[in-house]
């Protein structure tokens, strides 16, 4: 995150069971965490998608916008190979591989600060979120469905 020149706040909190705890430990709203959905396109072509924490991808969306007709969501182990973090630890920064990232469109709204996960259980970066969508090149597009 550092080197990506991003304003950030870092919060160490501990594991947390819920959204909701989530959201308490960080001092923000439960739609203003951020889930990293590792998706799985093809052999070996992966990206992210950042979610809101009250919503879900609404994959027939998300599949017109990426212009195929099949995605999945790989097991913890592929998902821990292809990004070098473990589930629920998941963040487009310092990934093994630079992968696409797909922003919900409630992200870039987002008016002030969003909480992203920052690779360790418990661990988690306060950021603007249309600044996250910026340094992470992000395409933006109504991806997500309320839970």
């Amino acid at each position: 995150m550092e080197a990506s020149g991003i304003g950030f706040t870092l919060t160490r909190h501990g594991r947390v069971g819920s959204l909701e705890e989530a959201a308490a430990a960080r001092g923000v709203d439960p739609s203003r965490v951020l889930k990293t959905i590792v998706v799985r396109r093809g052999d070996d072509d992966y990206l992210f998608v950042l979610v809101p924490g009250d919503r879900q991808i609404a994959w027939p969306r998300l599949r017109a916008l990426l212009g195929v007709s099949r995605l999945s969501m790989p097991d913890k182990e592929v998902a821990r190979d292809v990004t070098g973090y473990e589930r629920g630890t998941i963040t487009p920064f310092g990934a093994t591989r630079a992968w696409p990232v797909v922003a919900d469109e409630r992200v870039a709204a987002s008016d002030g600060a969003v909480s992203i996960g920052a690779g360790a259980h418990g661990v988690a970066a306060t950021v603007d979120g249309s600044e996250l969508v910026r340094v992470l090149a992000a395409q933006v597009a109504d991806v997500t469905d309320p839970l």
